[in-house]
């Protein structure tokens, strides 16, 4: 009885029984697939989760904060008594509400509410307008100055141009331009020969710590960060990802290689 001969080594099944047969590179290889595939997929939920959930789509405007609407009270309170006219702030949203209004009378005192206290004073106006991040129009800001009869309010826009708080201003940081505006109000009427100049007191407290009628400095504006991480964050986290995923196959296809290479039984070293 002949026995049937064993299976060349050479043969095709034995070269698939050895392309088969698990090996580290193989088992890397694959290992680097799995991870592959895992960061493609953890990508395009990001990318999802940042363009649906992370999309600002709030169009309030913020109005300015305690510490900030305090502060001007203080710095309009004393310029007011010193120079014999009044100043206020108002500033709006898109339907013409009001979201800020103060004066030297107080927080939420408009400068004309009571005209017996001040019968002169001078009032700058904000309006600011944002839109949704799916909506083709801008956002968009105005600033007037408005004065009582009699009082010109012919320059003050210009001046606050100048002094940096213009519509851009008014974009980044609402509450706090306003407020920065109306304490600039003392100065411009000042320069136009309106008034006096404002004593340049810098304390909020009199002699030997004791409260007094000094002038508090306004909160300054919070730092803005990098323009650069801020315009183009999205394409550099979306660029690294890409690189990752490249280095990633560049990976599995040279571990795959080398697999092949020290296969048995294909004649290759």
């Amino acid at each position: 009885m002949t026995r049937p001969n064993p299976t060349p080594a050479g043969s095709r099944p034995a070269k698939r029984a050895a392309a088969n047969r698990s090996t580290p590179d193989k088992r890397t290889a694959n290992g680097l697939k799995v991870a592959a595939v895992v960061l493609v997929c953890l990508a395009a939920l990001v990318a999802c989760v940042v363009t649906t959930v992370g999309r600002d789509d709030s169009t309030a405007v913020p109005a300015p904060t305690g510490t900030e609407r305090a502060d001007t009270v203080a710095v309009l309170t004393r310029a007011a008594e010193s120079q014999g006219i009044c100043y206020g702030w108002r500033l709006r949203d898109d339907y013409l509400d009001a979201i800020s209004v103060g004066s030297n009378l107080g927080d939420g005192i408009p400068v004309d509410a009571n005209p017996t206290r001040c019968p002169r004073w001078l009032l700058v106006e904000a309006q600011v307008i944002y839109t949704p991040a799916s909506s083709e129009r801008n956002d968009w800001a105005s600033v007037r100055v408005t004065a009582s009869e009699g009082v010109s309010s012919a320059g003050y826009v210009a001046g606050l141009d100048r002094l940096g708080v213009d519509a851009d201003a008014f974009l980044d940081e609402p509450g706090w331009a306003i407020c920065r505006a109306a304490v600039f109000l003392p100065l411009l009427a000042a320069e136009a020969g309106l008034v006096p100049p404002a004593p340049a007191a810098t304390s909020t407290t009199g002699p030997a710590g004791t409260p007094g009628p000094g002038l508090a400095e306004p909160s300054p504006l919070p730092a803005a960060g990098s323009d650069f991480w801020r315009d183009r964050w999205s394409y550099l986290a979306g660029g690294a990802a890409l690189l990752v995923v490249t280095l990633l196959l560049l990976a599995i296809g040279w571990f795959e290689r080398r697999h092949q290479r020290r296969a048995p039984g294909t004649g290759r070293r």
